[in-house]
């Protein structure tokens, strides 16, 4: 039995890969990221090694010990763990951020994908054994967009497209043509419920990928708990890019959004 590799972040995603994986024959093992990743990942993997940030560099050794050549990143780290102690803990992840010229997603990925390599360790592509939970052009709920959402859906393309250029973001708040909300370091959730009380609802939110996307990190995901924020959030519409954004649960979000009068469109 073939393995893979997991660098699992946070939230579903490593555990819908993992499955996916298991259900092709691959055996799964994972680096899960302690204070991040989710406990319940250890029931859809063959094994499961358990690192701080500070451990960075046992990665590597772990890998070469179980015989494994391709890795996937899935999953983010909480933001703000880029401003900790922790990271300066581990001599070859300083290094390796001193080094860097900025500390976009990009540039932090691509030295993380770079420092795989030289461990003869090739990062594949993050929608591998998943490419069916990237929805194709259309609406996905019942309710059509309104003719002014449909307006604020283009409007809020370009500018995501913008920011996803300059590597800032991929995803904005709009409404009636006006720019709430750019998302930054903080994360999609926590855009929505900024939008969402600036705005006081109806926000049509806009998700897309990068220009120049790199499909091995980073990619565009939603799911269930996307459509939770924006039924707090009173959001009108979420728009996505199709055939380049993950959406995870997706029957029972747009169940979830049918119910609440919110639509979902892939454009």
């Amino acid at each position: 039995m073939e393995k893979i590799g997991i660098i699992a972040g946070n939230r579903k995603f490593p555990i819908v890969f993992s499955q996916a994986a298991r259900s092709r024959g691959f055996s799964v093992v994972a680096i899960a990221i302690k204070g991040d990743t989710s406990r319940r990942l250890k029931k859809s993997v063959d094994k499961i090694y358990w690192l701080g940030l500070s451990e960075f560099s046992k990665m590597f050794d772990i890998f070469k010990r179980e015989g494994i050549s391709r890795v996937i990143m899935a999953g983010q780290i909480s933001p703000h763990r880029l401003f900790g102690k922790e990271i300066n803990r581990d001599p070859q992840l300083r290094e390796m951020l001193a080094e860097l010229k900025d500390k976009r997603a990009d540039t932090i990925f691509g030295a993380i994908a770079a420092k795989l390599k030289s461990h003869g360790l090739e990062l594949i592509d993050s929608t591998t054994f998943i490419g069916d939970l990237l929805p194709g052009k259309g609406t996905l709920t019942k309710k059509e967009p309104a003719l002014e959402i449909r307006q604020d859906i283009h409007f809020g393309f370009e500018l995501a497209r913008h920011i996803g250029s300059l590597d800032i973001g991929q995803t904005v708040a709009v409404k009636h043509k006006a720019i709430v909300a750019v998302e930054a370091l903080e994360g999609t959730d926590n855009l929505i419920r900024r939008a969402g009380r600036l705005a006081r609802g109806g926000i049509t939110v806009v998700k897309v990928s990068k220009p120049k996307q790199d499909m091995r990190f980073d990619i565009p995901v939603v799911g269930l708990n996307t459509v939770k924020n924006l039924v707090r959030a009173n959001a009108a519409c979420l728009a996505i890019e199709a055939g380049r954004t993950l959406f995870i649960d997706k029957e029972q979000a747009v169940r979830l959004a049918d119910r609440k009068g919110i639509s979902i469109v892939a454009v």
